[in-house]
């Protein structure tokens, strides 16, 4: 068999010999590329259960915006961005002013986004709509939304970069930062922007119940492979790449729906690094430490 021959059979194989599958392909990098990163510094923040809040709350701008324009690229952003500012805001103000905590005041308005997103779409809209925006269509991305995907991850390269030494001193000491440099409130408010902006990026792609995989799950799973921060990051754009790869595969293969099987995917190498991960719980318990020489 020549190269060329052995070329299309595997491109025959893995379905990129199709233009969908290559837009998606290209779609999950770029996905990785920006909700990844932002996720580890979640995780590092203990705010994992944040991103999940966040990924509801968008869903009533979201919604409005499809109710506007339908299903309109430029509407469903701007109404998700607008929805999930508008939901940290708040959260942020109940928490100032009440006796309740920020994490209370996001579970509460989450859940009120969340219904009041499915209800709207739900009486406007048909059955393939609420499909839709609830999980996705990775395989039906297209220029506007792979413009989109690219925007938002250099944005948030560029944010993370501009941002990184008031975020990593946040994580280490907030308290601190508070007291010795006004940063501190910029960076937090910059952080929940990519926070948002990610999640409506992804959104588009995986739907808004699947959006927060793709941020939280390589996170969580990179943790157990590496304690230093700049390995951290590449583990977690290297395990959202490859489980939006092999996700897209499988799918194909199997006739699966392709954002359920990604993040299935993802979850299945955080239950194995859990295992036998350096920092993973059964090497912890089982794997003798090496003892510190003087």
């Amino acid at each position: 068999m020549g190269i060329e021959a052995w070329w299309t059979a595997l491109l025959a194989s893995t379905g990129l010999e199709f233009d969908f599958m290559r837009r998606a392909a290209i779609g999950c990098a770029l996905l990785a590329l920006g909700a990844a990163p932002v996720g580890v510094l979640l995780m590092l923040r203990r705010m994992s259960l944040m991103g999940d809040a966040m990924s509801h709350a968008i869903l009533p701008g979201a919604a409005l915006g499809y109710l506007a324009a339908g299903l309109s690229l430029p509407a469903m952003t701007l109404g998700g961005v607008v929805g999930g500012v508008v939901v940290a805001l708040a959260a942020g103000a109940v928490a100032r002013h009440t006796v309740l905590r920020e994490d209370a005041a996001l579970a509460a308005l989450y859940l009120v986004s969340l219904a009041l997103g499915v209800l709207i779409i739900s009486v406007r809209g048909t059955q393939v709509d609420l499909l839709h925006v609830l999980f996705g269509s990775v395989l039906a991305l297209d220029d506007g939304v792979l413009v989109l995907l690219a925007g938002v991850s250099a944005v948030t390269v560029g944010g993370l970069v501009l941002l990184w030494r008031p975020l990593v001193m946040e994580c280490v000491d907030p308290a601190f930062l508070r007291g010795v440099s006004p940063w501190g409130a910029w960076a937090h408010q910059g952080f929940l922007a990519l926070v948002v902006i990610n999640l409506v990026a992804a959104f588009h792609a995986l739907g808004t119940l699947m959006a927060v995989g793709m941020m939280v799950l390589p996170a969580a799973s990179a943790r157990l492979w590496a304690r230093r921060w700049q390995p951290m990051l590449l583990w977690a754009v290297a395990t959202a790449t490859a489980a939006g790869w092999l996700g897209l595969w499988l799918s194909y293969q199997m006739e699966w729906p392709t954002s359920p099987t990604i993040v299935l995917l993802l979850g299945a190498w955080y239950a194995l690094s859990l295992l036998v991960a350096p920092h993973g719980w059964w090497r912890q318990q089982h794997v003798p430490h090496r003892h510190l020489r003087g």
